[in-house]
């Protein structure tokens, strides 16, 4: 019975100490990061140096083969110029555009919530496949993009959309842009938590609408911006759903974004060791391209403590 006890106290202690229960509940995150995250990571790291392929016999061990390829793949240099385009143009798109609308949202209406909704639902199934074959449809040359072109503008020819190399990537950065939702709501958000009272002693001071918005607003919503701009940039890097389904990096991979191209060396191609050198120049230039939005930071985005 004695050691019963002692064992019944040492199970209590154990349910009671505050570090077991921690772990109880972040053991899902912990085995979902292992098994789906670092696990992963680690073995894509060693692949990078293997010819790894589907269905082998055998992996061989090639050094840095796969990245020296790399710099000889015209394919993998064009992927990489169409991504950065297609980052460049469609990130600050899509924030001006999502900060407009959280401006407009955020002014006071009986609507606002109704239209806060409407404005949401893009992002919840913009990046689906049904919407992207939808997307493919409306500016088909027949679809509704074309007919309406057609109205304004009087054009006797239907636009080719996704048969110019000139023009294809353009229907994939509007499609971006229609999908500002979750952006619009961490701005709307941010725009609540700018005090009255700046605006009050501005208008006191005669400053006008413009002028309180690139005073006030700008400055106070800059840690919001720096917080979508990073979230957007690697998202947009990250870009494969519309590619993949709407134009499948046509014409002449002119929207052969970088993750559609991993996809087809990995999965069309069975080459899974050069996907994998791929995905990890691509965390490289992602890792460079976040620490210069950090670096830059410095020099714009405002903070209570600094003033």
């Amino acid at each position: 019975m004695t050691d019963q006890r002692k064992n019944g106290n040492r199970i209590r202690k154990i349910i009671n100490n505050d570090n077991t229960v921690g772990y109880v509940f972040a053991m899902p995150f912990i085995l979902g990061f292992l098994g789906f995250s670092l696990i992963p990571m680690i073995t894509s790291f060693v692949y990078s140096f293997t010819d790894m392929t589907f269905g082998a016999k055998e992996i061989n061990f090639i050094g840095l083969e796969n990245f020296k390829e790399l710099l000889h793949d015209s394919i993998f240099l064009k992927s990489l110029r169409v991504t950065f385009k297609y980052v460049i143009i469609s990130v600050p798109l899509k924030l001006s555009f999502a900060l407009l609308v959280a401006f407009l949202l955020t002014r006071k209406s009986k609507m606002v919530t109704l239209y806060r909704s409407l404005y949401y639902i893009p992002s919840l199934v913009g990046g689906s496949v049904a919407v992207a074959l939808v997307w493919k449809q409306i500016f088909a040359r027949k679809g509704l993009f074309n007919v309406v072109w057609k109205q304004i503008f009087g054009a006797e020819a239907a636009v080719n959309w996704f048969g110019d190399e000139r023009l294809a990537m353009y229907p994939l950065i509007l499609m971006s842009v229609w999908q500002f939702g979750s952006s619009m709501i961490i701005f709307a958000a941010g725009l609540k938590e700018i005090p009255e009272s700046y605006y009050e002693a501005a208008m006191i001071d005669g400053a006008n609408g413009f002028q309180r918005f690139l005073r006030i607003t700008l400055p106070c919503l800059s840690p919001i911006i720096l917080y979508n701009l990073i979230m957007q940039t690697i998202s947009a890097f990250m870009v494969f759903t519309q590619a993949q389904i709407i134009t499948e990096g046509k014409p002449n991979n002119a929207t052969m974004m970088y993750a559609l191209y991993v996809y087809n060396n990995a999965i069309k191609y069975s080459k899974m060791g050069y996907a994998c050198a791929m995905s990890w120049v691509m965390l490289v230039i992602m890792s460079i391209v976040t620490f210069f939005i950090f670096k830059s930071s410095r020099k714009w985005v405002f903070s209570e403590a600094d003033s």
